[in-house]
């Protein structure tokens, strides 16, 4: 395999040389690397991106992670051979996704963090704080079950900063209210399907023991919601999750969900290109840009 590797980077090399022609018409050239485009909120991030780029006349190189931080940071390094002038990164891993931060500062790139944080410090980051977005929901669901109740939770990927930090968020407000017992938690993997297998084996192994979901993201939200309209528990069961995405927006209208998280793709993603700009220019920016969230229920569902 050590034979391999020097010809890797050669074929890296001729692969992505042929794109040095990006820059001879004087525009930026950014990379960014996103950690799944069939996550919704992550494309909204992109698209925003993409949005942005074009108003400043700066050229995005968009490419899917595909949630593996192996794959990221080969994209990172195919930036690194490209000479973009800066790097955007949603990282998959905290810890995984972390020398791909590392290999950009040591080839003096600038490297913005979207959304997600990594170990290692990037040159900025831009994104909201994931332990609010949890401490939100959960007031929502204790200020609901005044006399006490259990609750299951749906976690995110294993080791993504949002799902470690929106547990942390949770598990504050649990600590701080003994009488909302934790039946179970397990990973649905941010996705709408597992998050539905998860909460049917939920209501087989707990039935009507379960009187609230906390679902980290809104596509598993959808699921578990979905899990218990088939079973004829919903009416009995609070249902949150984080995201305001548009199918979740659609069910809080509809009272299938209970109440979501807005965490505000369009401002990351715009907020991430700006950064990315001024960095690649020489200018100074803040190390972090915290956009907040907003708790969205039936009684403010139109500001969205």
């Amino acid at each position: 395999m050590k034979l391999l590797k020097p010809f890797f980077y050669l074929y890296l090399f001729l692969l992505t040389s042929c794109n040095s022609s990006q820059q001879e018409d004087g525009k930026l050239v950014i990379g960014v690397s996103m950690l799944s485009m069939q996550n919704e909120f992550i494309v909204n991030v992109a698209d925003e991106m993409q949005k942005k780029a074009n108003e400043m006349n700066v050229k995005l190189i968009i490419v899917d992670a595909e949630r593996s931080a192996l794959k990221q940071m080969e994209q990172v390094e195919s930036f690194i051979a490209q000479g973009v002038d800066a790097i955007i990164l949603n990282p998959c891993e905290v810890e995984a996704s972390s020398p791909a931060v590392s290999r950009a500062l040591a080839a003096k790139i600038p490297i913005i963090n979207v959304n997600s944080e990594t170990s290692v410090q990037p040159s900025a980051f831009v994104g909201s704080n994931d332990e609010e977005s949890a401490r939100i929901a959960m007031t929502y669901i204790v200020d609901k079950l005044k006399d006490g109740g259990n609750i299951v939770v749906i976690h995110g990927f294993m080791g993504q900063a949002a799902q470690i930090q929106r547990d942390k968020g949770a598990k504050e407000i649990l600590k701080a209210n003994p009488k909302i017992k934790l039946l179970a938690e397990q990973t649905g993997e941010w996705d709408r399907s597992k998050g539905m297998d998860l909460m049917q084996n939920w209501i087989q192994s707990y039935g009507g023991k379960i009187d609230a979901v906390f679902a980290h993201n809104d596509e598993m939200g959808l699921g578990a919601a979905k899990a218990l309209e088939n079973a004829g528990l919903k009416d009995n069961v609070l249902v949150v999750s984080i995201d305001a995405i548009q199918d979740a927006l659609q069910a809080v209208k509809k009272g299938t969900l209970d109440a979501t998280v807005f965490q505000n793709a369009k401002e990351q993603g715009a907020a991430a290109v700006v950064a990315a700009i001024k960095l690649a220019k020489g200018e100074k920016v803040k190390k972090q840009v915290l956009i907040p969230f907003q708790l969205v229920t039936t009684t403010n569902i139109d500001q969205f």
